[in-house]
């Protein structure tokens, strides 16, 4: 019989053995998921004897690892803003990248009604009513099981979030002090080029932003300045080489105060504005 030691060696040779980049992390984070231990449990209990069920339920996950379905949809949650968000194959997985956007939005949302444009799990709209004590919160996608999945993490979190299926801003009434929207920016050429874990196991609903990558920014500032209070803000995500053009677009939709903010690598991340 494995011992919990022999059986995470196991693992990491096995996700190595497949090119899995992180395989001694990933095979940690799911020895921790199915057997409930923390690090200190698996160094007390390292030599203990594995349950032949335990064993397979690991070696199947493994196994799934191994054949690049993402860690988080087998485990089933992601992390963010310190904050845990179930995750599942219809929506986009939660990135560090984004908690640059909800961090930009906190500095001015106290009090605020806030719209989420492509809300996907909920990590932003949810993130922000529980961290920044937002007045009104939210949350649109085109997407119904998107939105399922949103809801969910809203009542885990306790949050009073208004979900709204829409084309974008086709159903949404009323005006907002602050549109944040972290939208498909991948131009559809480069999506094949994507690593196996997001361009087989993602929605790719939520990844393409069509020939250029910038079809959803053009529609979202065509039209945010109509959903605006005066002097609200429109906060978006970008992709790294893409600030100087959504910049411009909404220098042409009649924005100010138009910001490009940096990621913790130094890479264009978001973009603000401001409606005069």
């Amino acid at each position: 019989m494995s011992t919990l030691r022999e059986l995470l060696q196991t693992a990491r040779e096995y996700l190595s053995q497949h090119e899995i980049a992180d395989a001694s992390v990933d095979a940690w984070y799911l020895l921790a998921h199915v057997f409930g231990i923390s690090r200190t449990d698996y160094y007390l209990n390292c030599e203990s004897p594995v349950p032949e069920e335990k064993l397979k339920a690991y070696m199947e996950l493994v196994e799934q690892r191994g054949r690049h379905i993402p860690l988080q949809l087998l485990t089933g949650t992601q992390e963010f803003m310190g904050l845990e968000f179930e995750v599942t194959s219809d929506v986009l997985i939660p990135r560090q990248d984004t908690e640059v956007l909800v961090e930009e939005v906190l500095k001015v949302c106290n009090n605020k009604s806030v719209l989420d444009m492509c809300t996907g799990s909920g990590c932003i709209i949810i993130s922000l009513a529980k961290l920044g004590h937002v007045k009104l919160a939210v949350g649109v996608d085109i997407s119904t099981k998107a939105l399922n999945v949103a809801k969910k993490n809203a009542m885990k979190h306790k949050v009073t979030i208004d979900f709204l299926q829409s084309d974008l801003f086709d159903q949404v009434e009323g005006k907002y002090d602050i549109i944040v929207s972290n939208p498909p920016y991948i131009p559809t050429r480069e999506i094949p080029k994507l690593m196996l874990e997001v361009r087989d196991h993602e929605p790719i609903l939520a990844l393409d932003g069509e020939a250029d990558g910038l079809a959803f920014y053009r529609r979202i500032t065509k039209s945010a300045m109509e959903y605006l209070e005066d002097h609200g803000y429109l906060f978006l995500e970008i992709g790294y080489n893409q600030g100087i053009k959504v910049k411009e677009l909404l220098q042409n939709a009649g924005f100010q105060e138009i910001q490009i903010i940096k990621d913790l690598s130094g890479l264009d991340r978001v973009v603000i504005g401001r409606k005069s």
